[in-house]
């Protein structure tokens, strides 16, 4: 399995959702089957992407795109921190 994290504040959280919403389907044909959002408990503008993916070919070619940069500065994405990550274990205790 193939995974990315990303790690991004933004300057408004409901108009990047909105954002971020409006782009499912371009996701999902890029190649990203799920996804969970999360915030960090002291900085609710920085959110966390964690999302799976067909490849991790298919999620760079995404993220890197001119198309991508010019959503996420539409967005208002600062500074985004992107993990590119394969599974070697999981579990359910």
């Amino acid at each position: 399995m193939d995974y990315v994290l990303i790690i991004h504040a933004v300057k408004d959280y409901q108009a990047w959702k909105k954002v971020f919403d409006g782009a499912a389907e371009i996701r999902k044909n890029a190649g990203e089957q799920s996804y969970q959002l999360l915030k960090y408990d002291s900085r609710s503008n920085t959110i966390v992407h964690f999302s799976k993916w067909e490849s991790l070919a298919q999620a760079k070619a995404f993220f890197e795109s001119p198309k991508l940069v010019q959503i996420r500065q539409e967005a208002g994405v600062e500074s985004p921190e992107f993990i590119y990550l394969n599974q070697l274990e999981a579990g359910t205790l």
